[in-house]
């Protein structure tokens, strides 16, 4: 029960906050660990669509914030995390799945297998690999926030950037695309907590 409680107020008290305590510093090895728990989120077939710039230097704060509109918590902030999505995840396959075979939970076969429908799947023409990587890499956004918030940290995601100049400023290989940014630190005071539409109205009973 203790811990069912510490959990609903981890989720109830991450509000996105817009004004950091600049001075305070996350180490390298903090942010690591912050990232490392992210990584923890769900994927389809576990291929981890995620790729994270830790844009931690001021001075790569600062090549950001115009292309951030000049959002203020980008400079303020003590680490401004960018969720990049793989476009490209099928190539994590095999490195996935051998990690399966060696501990005996897939034959090679079933590991050539899979390895084949996730190719296959890749190979369709459509949105499908733009689709999965920002899905799956909103997982991980999602679970980098509450890891902030569990550690007494305060987060903000933002997707108002222009991604285009990001790509370039940031030399993102054309395998990823940029999902949101996420800016993480101390909050400079209180946030603003907001409401909720009730959940009445915002589900249905096995379908419309």
């Amino acid at each position: 029960m203790a811990l069912t409680t510490y959990f609903h107020t981890i989720v109830r008290e991450r509000h996105s906050v817009k004004q950091y305590d600049s001075s305070y510093e996350l180490s390298k090895q903090e942010i690591k660990e912050l990232l490392e728990i992210a990584s923890c989120a769900p994927s389809a077939w576990n291929l981890q669509h995620w790729k994270y710039i830790s844009i931690h230097d001021q001075s790569a704060k600062e090549k950001l914030l115009p292309i951030a509109y000049g959002q203020k918590q980008i400079v303020e902030a003590s680490v401004v995390v960018a969720i990049l999505g793989d476009l490209e995840a099928n190539l994590n396959a095999a490195d996935v799945f051998e990690s399966d075979v060696e501990a005996g939970l897939l034959t090679e076969d079933m590991k050539s297998r899979l390895i084949g429908q996730i190719n296959t799947a890749y190979s369709d023409t459509s949105t499908y690999a733009r689709e999965e990587a920002i899905k799956n890499a909103s997982l991980a956004a999602m679970q980098l926030m509450l890891a902030a918030r569990a550690k007494g940290l305060d987060s903000c995601p933002m997707g108002g950037f222009d991604a285009d100049t990001f790509v370039e400023a940031f030399n993102v290989p054309c395998r990823y695309i940029p999902i949101m940014l996420i800016a993480i630190g101390k909050a400079a005071g209180p946030s603003r907590p907001t409401s909720r539409i009730p959940i009445d109205k915002k589900m249905v009973w096995n379908g419309f």
